[in-house]
């Protein structure tokens, strides 16, 4: 069955929780997505519960890479599948899917054991690349799809602090009643928000509601944790949250659109028009009217495609060639005032960040602007957050071909864990807004 052709149908439910193993599904509501059939947990129930963050259902998970501990325990810890709740950015109940680990290690800072919110960075917008069955198959390599688990390394070196981590699928990965809407703001935060106040409901949990919670994301996952600090004050203030690591957020998606354009990631591009149009019915009609046959084609295609399915189809691609008049889709947006307003509602820095936050940028990314992170950072001074900003200088390592967004990822990744462990652990942050002028 197309993801396209499925139609949303939720209607609110009044019960708090429904904390069930997933149903069979009927071989009519099976969803295969590039020839990857997806579980039946996946498929939402056509009622929810009425409560941000309410566990809707759960099974247990097998993580991939695990081994046995001495103690009986599998080392780095015992996985969960989650669905739960949370509310899209125009108001509707959904269901977002997702996983819970309790780990191994101890936690040997005071309190009760802390939680980490992993927003993983890009996947894909096919239900087959969701995080969640990454924890389970890192690698899935057919002859329709490639994807590859890469942030498994981040959730693995946070387990080691001792800390819990929950995975968030955001809306629409994994879950099959609709599209993955990829970067909206809005989404995506609340999914990282709600994914911890669900944790908390998963049996055998030991995290609380007096647990310290920290937010983790690279790129995608980096608008998303950046988005999560944002909204925290008004959508999940009881969330202990104590600090954010953002590494190279997409924080003005009208400069990240020139970015990606022409890059090996430009399937990014169609990722987002995607997602957007599924939920803002201006840009809806801003699509129908100047993308071509040839566009709505690639749109279609690429909607069940993970990164490496990007990449391999669509690396390189300029929007010129998706548009009836030949200019790029930033040139269309740019000139056309509904569409304009839906990009000015996803920037993020109009709010101040809870809490301290690390912001992480390569000075050479030229997929998601180095300019257009910095100024986040800045936005953020100036709002008198707590912000800890970090330039990675590395030399130029290709045009446009990755290398230059994902190597800041792996370079600054311990520095990242370590300072998250800290901000868990009660340490105060440092805060260097001050030499921002001074930094690049």
């Amino acid at each position: 069955m197309s993801r396209l052709s499925r139609v949303l149908t939720t209607v609110v439910a009044t019960t708090a929780c429904v904390c069930v193993a997933a149903p069979p599904s009927a071989a009519s509501d099976t969803v295969v997505s590039r020839g990857v059939t997806i579980p039946a947990f996946y498929t939402p129930p056509a009622e929810l519960p009425s409560a941000d963050g309410a566990l809707i259902r759960h099974e247990p998970l097998r993580l991939a890479l695990s081994l046995p501990g001495l103690d009986g325990r599998p080392l780095p810890g015992t996985a969960t599948r989650l669905m739960y709740t949370s509310t899209d950015s125009t108001g509707e109940r959904v269901a977002v899917t997702g996983a819970y680990i309790e780990p191994s290690a101890s936690w040997k800072g005071g309190g009760p054991r802390p939680l980490v919110v992993v927003g993983s960075g890009t996947m894909g917008q096919g239900d087959q690349c969701a995080p969640s069955l990454s924890l389970e198959r890192p690698l899935v390599l057919t002859g329709e799809t490639l994807s590859v688990g890469y942030d498994n390394l981040a959730v693995h070196r946070l387990l080691s602090t001792g800390a819990a981590v929950v995975v968030t699928d955001y809306v629409g990965l994994g879950a099959t009643d609709r599209l993955h809407t990829y970067v909206n703001r809005v989404d995506q935060g609340h999914a990282m928000l709600d994914a911890a106040r669900a944790a908390r409901s998963v049996p055998g949990a030991s995290v609380t509601a007096d647990s310290r919670v920290g937010l983790y994301g690279y790129s995608q996952g980096g608008g998303a944790s950046a988005s999560a600090a944002e909204l925290h004050r008004t959508y999940a203030p009881e969330v202990n949250l104590v600090g954010t690591y953002s590494g190279a957020p997409p924080a003005d998606l009208a400069e990240v659109m020139k970015g990606i354009d022409g890059s090996a990631l430009a399937a990014a591009l169609g990722w987002a028009i995607n997602g957007f149009a599924q939920a803002e019915p201006d840009l809806r009609d801003v699509v129908d009217t100047h993308v071509n046959a040839t566009g709505r084609a690639a749109l279609k295609d690429i909607s069940t495609a993970c990164v490496g399915d990007g990449i391999f189809g669509y690396g390189f691609t300029k929007s010129t060639k998706w548009t009836s008049s030949g200019r790029s889709i930033a040139e269309v947006m740019a000139g056309e005032p509904r569409a304009r307003a839906v990009l000015d509602r996803q920037r993020l820095g109009a709010l101040k960040p809870t809490g301290p936050v690390r912001l992480v940028t390569g000075v050479q990314d030229d997929i998601v602007p180095h300019a257009q992170s910095r100024q986040l950072a800045v936005d953020w001074c100036r709002k008198g957050a707590d912000v800890t900003y970090k330039a990675v200088a590395l030399p130029d390592l290709g045009d446009k071909i990755l290398t230059n967004h994902l190597a800041p990822l792996l370079t600054d990744q311990g520095d990242a864990v370590s300072w998250l462990a800290d901000r868990l652990a009660g340490r105060p942050a440092a805060s260097n807004c001050w030499s921002m002028p001074l930094q690049r």
